[in-house]
């Protein structure tokens, strides 16, 4: 597991807010932009061993849509996921954020890295549409807190706010 001994357990989401929005400043680009994102995450919370994007794509089989995997720092992953399955879906389908704090106890998860023990799953909407999630997954159990919810959401926004998704 990649270990920055600059991370925090208690990070300052406030501080964070501003550096996403100090290394997005000029660029808009999609793809850009969620690379730059999940690294940050990734490089400035303690405890991870996944963080990136799934987007919104039209389903391979029948009506609906998937999530296809995106920009992300971590393992491989899984690259295409239904919605309404695993945490990732779910979120999609619920458009709201879910923590789970053991994921071996949530209904249908995925597990797509057998060291991930938490997770949390931020859906990213913008006028309206749902575009995708952001996934982060944890190697210890009930790591993620309501103030990491509400300060990520806060991150999340910042990188919407400051990102083209056509």
């Amino acid at each position: 597991m990649h270990i920055n001994p600059e991370r925090s357990s208690r990070p300052d989401y406030a501080l964070l807010v501003r550096q996403v929005e100090s290394v997005l400043e000029g660029e808009r680009n999609l793809m850009a932009n969620a690379a730059q994102f999940s690294a940050l995450v990734y490089d400035t919370l303690a405890d991870l061993n996944w963080a990136g994007f799934y987007f919104t794509v039209p389903a391979r089989k029948g009506d609906g849509n998937d999530l296809l995997v995106g920009p992300f720092q971590g393992k491989p992953a899984c690259a295409r996921i239904p919605f309404g399955r695993g945490v990732c879906g779910t979120t999609a389908v619920e458009r709201k954020t879910i923590v789970v704090p053991d994921v071996h106890a949530f209904p249908g998860h995925i597990a797509c890295d057998s060291a991930s023990a938490s997770e949390i799953v931020i859906p990213v909407i913008k006028d309206g549409e749902l575009l995708g999630v952001f996934d982060i997954d944890s190697p210890k159990h009930d790591r993620f807190s309501d103030e990491d919810r509400a300060g990520l959401e806060e991150m999340l926004a910042a990188f919407i706010d400051g990102t083209d998704f056509v």
